[in-house]
């Protein structure tokens, strides 16, 4: 059995400009067996190197995709990302079993209340609800995609509830099970 890799795959134009998503990322950086990665500090003028890209996400079991919620969607740092890493051939379609049997998880900010994403609220809709797209790429590409992690009112949080956060992120990202070596 060898030990569970994880790719933590950060999305943000300006992780140190952002007091959530910096904690979290510096918050996952010594946990055993992940991998944080960038994508802005990475690629600043954002020409991807695809078949980099690629092989991070075959060396690892589980990806994690950690991002603020942008206009009911990843920022679009992540989308211009998965557009050209998770290709036909790859991730999906003939020949493409890359990723199949891995694991995905959000790891998710919101500037509103959690009572904001219910068809009441003013964003009409549940997370779940407005997730589906991410579902869908999931299920495209063969990942299992575990429950998201969610922190709303990302704004608003006090410094004691962002550390309880990064503490459950951290259990979270340890919790992962062994697999047999892939």
């Amino acid at each position: 059995m060898t030990p569970t890799r994880t790719l933590i795959v950060v999305a943000l134009p300006d992780v140190e400009k952002s007091r959530i998503t910096a904690h979290l990322a510096a918050a996952a950086m010594d946990v055993e067996n992940v991998t944080v990665h960038d994508l802005s500090a990475t690629y600043p003028d954002r020409r991807v190197d695809v078949i980099r890209e690629q092989g991070l996400l075959r060396e690892h079991d589980t990806i994690v995709f950690q991002f603020p919620w942008h206009w009911y969607s990843v920022p679009g740092v992540l989308k211009e990302w998965m557009d050209q890493v998770l290709t036909y051939g790859f991730a999906y379609g003939s020949g493409g079993g890359a990723l199949h049997g891995k694991r995905l998880r959000l790891a998710i900010s919101t500037g509103g209340p959690e009572s904001s994403y219910a068809p009441s609220g003013s964003n009409r809709f549940t997370m779940a609800e407005l997730l589906r797209p991410m579902e869908a790429t999931a299920h495209l590409c063969g990942l299992e995609l575990e429950e998201p992690l969610i922190l709303h009112s990302a704004p608003r949080v006090t410094d004691e509830e962002l550390a309880a956060h990064a503490t459950r992120y951290r259990e979270l990202l340890s919790a992962v099970p062994a697999t047999a070596g892939r």
